[in-house]
C-alpha cells in the first residue's frame, strides 16, 4: 500500500492515511461538487436516462470545444471490458441529438461555450482509483477520443488530498489510429471566425506570450476549437478564448469575490459559472492589465 507523507517547512511531517470512497455514489458525488477536478468539463446531468439505452452513464457534460462527454465512474479497478459499455453510451449520445439539445436547453445555468447539438463530437471520460495501463493499447482502433483519469483520496482529519492522474497511451509507431488530430492553427480558426480576428487572436496571444516571458512566468500554451489556454500542469490558470465570430476574451475560473479585488477600469467582464470573462479589444486593452489576475490565479495552482 503506498503512503501519502506531507512535508511543510517548519512542521511536523504528517502521514496521511489512505481513504478510498466508499461507494460509487460518493465517488460520483464528490466529483460532482469539485467539477473543477475535470478541467474544462461543464457537468449538465447526472444519472442520465437515454430511451431504451441500456445502463444509464453516470454523467453528461458539455466541455469547452462544444464535445458530448461521457462521464463513466467506477469505484474498483478497471480494465479492458469497461469499452463494451463506454462505447454504447457513445452510440447512444452520437445517434440522439435531440436528446442532447433538450438537456442543455433545460439547463438553467448554461455555462458560455457553444452547443447547437449538431456536428458535435463524444468524448469518453473513465475516471476510477486504478486503470489497467493495457487498457490503453486498444484506444487507437476506436473512434472516439477517450480519457482515463485515476484519482485516489488520503485524509488527514477534515481534509481531503486527491492524486488525479490522466493516463495517456504510449506511442505505438507500429499501429495507425483510426482517429484524425485536429490542428488548431490560424487556417483552423479562418474556417470558422472572423479573419480579421483570427489576426487579432494571434497578435494577443504573443503580447500575453511576451509578458509571461518577461515576468518570469512559466505556463504551457495549449490551442483548442474554441480558446487558447496558458496551463500550470494540466489546470488552465487562464485562456483566451472565442466568445463570438469576431470577439474574444480573458477568461480565468475564479470564485467573483475575488475577482472583484481586481479593478479593471474600462473592461467589460462577464460571470458565469465559477468563470470571468474580461472582453478584449485589440489595441485597446493591453495583455498587461491582465498581470495581477494571472498571478493570483497563479498562485492559486500553485497551492491547490
Amino acid at each position: 500500500m503506498a503512503n501519502l507523507f506531507w512535508t511543510q517547512k517548519g512542521k511536523k511531517t504528517l502521514n496521511l492515511v489512505s481513504t478510498p470512497f466508499k461507494s460509487e455514489q460518493e465517488f460520483e458525488e464528490f466529483i460532482f461538487e469539485h467539477e473543477e477536478i475535470l478541467q474544462d468539463i461543464f457537468i449538465i446531468k447526472r444519472q442520465v436516462r437515454g430511451g431504451k439505452k441500456p445502463g444509464i452513464p453516470d454523467m453528461i457534460g458539455i466541455d469547452s470545444d462544444g464535445n458530448v462527454c461521457i462521464i463513466e465512474m467506477k469505484n474498483a479497478a478497471v480494465d479492458e471490458k469497461i469499452f463494451s459499455q463506454i462505447l454504447a453510451y457513445a452510440i447512444w449520445a452520437t445517434k440522439n441529438p435531440d436528446s442532447l439539445k433538450n438537456l442543455w436547453y433545460e439547463l438553467d445555468d448554461k455555462p458560455d461555450v457553444e452547443f447547437t447539438g449538431v456536428n458535435y463530437e463524444v468524448r469518453i471520460l473513465v475516471i476510477a482509483p486504478d486503470i489497467d495501463p493495457d487498457t490503453l493499447s486498444f484506444l487507437s482502433s476506436i473512434q472516439y477520443k477517450v480519457d482515463f483519469i485515476e484519482i485516489k483520496r488520503w485524509s488527514n482529519k477534515k481534509d481531503s488530498f486527491l492524486l488525479v492522474n490522466y493516463l495517456e497511451q504510449k506511442e505505438d509507431k507500429k499501429t495507425q489510429t483510426v482517429r484524425g488530430i485536429e490542428v488548431y492553427d490560424k487556417a483552423f480558426y479562418d474556417r470558422y471566425r472572423n479573419k480579421k480576428s483570427v489576426i487579432d487572436f494571434f497578435d494577443f496571444i504573443k503580447e500575453i506570450e511576451k509578458l509571461l516571458k518577461s515576468e518570469g512566468i512559466k505556463l504551457e500554451k495549449k490551442f483548442n476549437k474554441h480558446y487558447c489556454g496558458f496551463k500550470y500542469g494540466f489546470f488552465n490558470v487562464f485562456s483566451i478564448s472565442w466568445t463570438g465570430t469576431k470577439s474574444f476574451g480573458f477568461r480565468v475560473r475564479m470564485k467573483e469575490n475575488d475577482l472583484k479585488k481586481f479593478i479593471l477600469r474600462g473592461i467589460e467582464m462577464n460571470y458565469d459559472r465559477g468563470q470571468g470573462t474580461y472582453k478584449i479589444t485589440q489595441g485597446e486593452t493591453h495583455a498587461k492589465k491582465f498581470l495581477p489576475i494571472i498571478r493570483y490565479a497563479m498562485a492559486m495552482k500553485v497551492e491547490d
